[in-house]
């Protein structure tokens, strides 16, 4: 099934045109990494994780939008995602309970630090991060792909800020929340993380 496809069976026929024009943006030629692959492989795992979400259809539609605007030269990529899930799901029958509970959901991406019993959050941010524990040619694939998004920061200027991020992930007591997300990727992310930091040299 592609994607426009798979929205559709998520959110009905009548908004085709809101997955036709959110298919286009992960399509977008500036992007490396957050591209249609990753909202695939978001959305599977979200599927996956779906029995531990109490919302799973709300956690599927703010998948859709998490990256949904994406600028590598601003800062403000997730509440720019959130403010357009505000807009395009007005135009649908879901009601403005579940609207919000999407565009919170999307903000939360931003730091990737759900509440304990903020379920939904869990899973929509495991999903997002798996990326971080797979294999080692994957996750390379990533890392040279994110610093493709980049290509205007000077080298030196990236790998500090690379470094910044991948400590600050270090330094969480878990990466992932959800029990299933935990024993599968936890230990290979953070393996990944301290190659990454190695190969950096900071």
């Amino acid at each position: 099934m592609d994607l426009i496809e798979r929205w559709v069976a998520l959110a009905g026929p009548h908004t085709r045109h809101i997955g036709t024009e959110l298919d286009a943006r992960y399509g977008e030629p500036h992007r490396r990494y957050h591209t249609r692959e990753h909202l695939a492989a978001v959305l599977d795992l979200v599927d996956e994780l779906a029995g531990h979400a109490d919302s799973p259809a709300a956690v599927r539609l703010a998948a859709w939008f998490h990256d949904a605007v994406y600028d590598p030269e601003r800062a403000d990529n997730e509440e720019r995602s959130a403010r357009l899930a505000a807009r395009m799901l007005a135009d649908t029958d879901l009601p403005p309970d579940g609207i919000a509970e999407v565009v919170r959901l999307v903000e939360l991406t931003a730091a990737h630090a759900p509440g304990p019993g903020d379920r939904d959050g869990q899973v929509l941010c495991d999903a997002d991060l798996a990326i971080l524990g797979a294999a080692p040619d994957r996750y390379a694939a990533y890392a040279a792909a994110v610093r493709e998004e980049y290509a205007f920061v000077p080298e030196e200027l990236y790998r500090a800020g690379r470094a910044q991020v991948l400590n600050s992930l270090l330094a969480l007591p878990a990466l992932f929340n959800t029990p299933p997300a935990r024993a599968r990727f936890e230990e290979a992310a953070r393996h990944n993380i301290q190659t990454e930091l190695a190969l950096l040299g900071t």
